[in-house]
């Protein structure tokens, strides 16, 4: 059940070039939520911007909820001039979590860019629901960039670095280190970032004959199906549509649902 509540900002602070984690007091929506939902937030009062801004959970707490996003336009870019103290109107849990299949013993988080978003939360559930610790692989443009691997040590988690630039970890995209991994029959993985980076992972997973689950980003009017702003080519007919809703069908899908060919 999604809740509508003004959120009090407990911390917001900026982590790497244009890129910032918000923490708000939201303790119906930390109890509701489930890694891989999201929320619509207000960035400001009034009508302008006029749509919320999607975003996923990066962690989930007992009584908050912590945000993890790029400036990218005029929404993130007021989003970004909040302070704590000040309160965001919040709409979540929206959208379908990750599901979390006992019958894997290996967990692969495979993440693009500010695609690292929606897993620390994930993390957290494999650890705490399965009582596996998942591998992760970050890549981004540059060491500048890469986020969250500090969390991730702390989990316990083995994590991959690849940047474009070689400035740390391997000179090499997300798709190339899971190929070195050589995940087998035991292995699932999970993938966020940039479509090409998401395809990519995809088409290894597919040769490989192992289960992908790719969450989508996309931008919404509504989050809750109505608006239609939000779909994507899929490889399954949905009321007589070869397309899905990122907020309502997903935005978590098994990758072998998505027309990758479009991307």
């Amino acid at each position: 059940m999604p809740y509508i509540s003004n959120c009090d900002i407990i911390s917001h602070q900026e982590v790497a070039p244009h890129h910032f984690r918000m923490v708000a007091q939201a303790p119906e929506i930390a109890a509701a939520a489930r890694a891989g939902q999201f929320c619509m937030l207000e960035v400001q009062e009034g009508l302008y911007p006029f749509l919320r801004r999607p975003m996923c959970f990066e962690r989930i707490y007992p009584d908050s909820i912590s945000i993890l996003y790029k400036i990218e336009g005029e929404g993130t870019r007021l989003m970004s001039r909040l302070s704590t103290g000040q309160s965001i109107n919040i709409q979540g849990p929206l959208g379908k979590p990750f599901p979390l299949n006992p019958d894997f013993d290996r967990h692969i988080i495979v993440a693009g860019g500010i695609g690292i978003a929606p897993f620390p939360a994930l993390a957290e559930a494999i650890i705490g629901e399965l009582g596996k610790t998942p591998e992760i692989i970050i890549a981004a443009r540059n060491e500048d960039l890469l986020l969250c691997e500090d969390e991730f040590h702390q989990m316990g988690c083995k994590v991959h670095l690849a940047t474009d630039d070689g400035s740390v970890g391997q000179k090499a995209f997300a798709s190339q280190v899971l190929e070195d991994l050589n995940p087998g029959s035991d292995s699932i993985v999970y993938c966020c970032g940039p479509m090409p980076m998401m395809k990519a992972t995809h088409m290894v997973c597919s040769e490989k004959g192992i289960p992908c689950l790719a969450s989508l980003e996309a931008e919404m009017a509504c989050g809750d199906g109505v608006c239609l702003g939000c779909v994507v080519e899929a490889n399954v007919e949905i009321e007589a549509e070869r397309m899905v809703r990122v907020c309502c069908d997903g935005p978590v899908f098994e990758s072998s649902m998505i027309y990758w060919e479009a991307y």
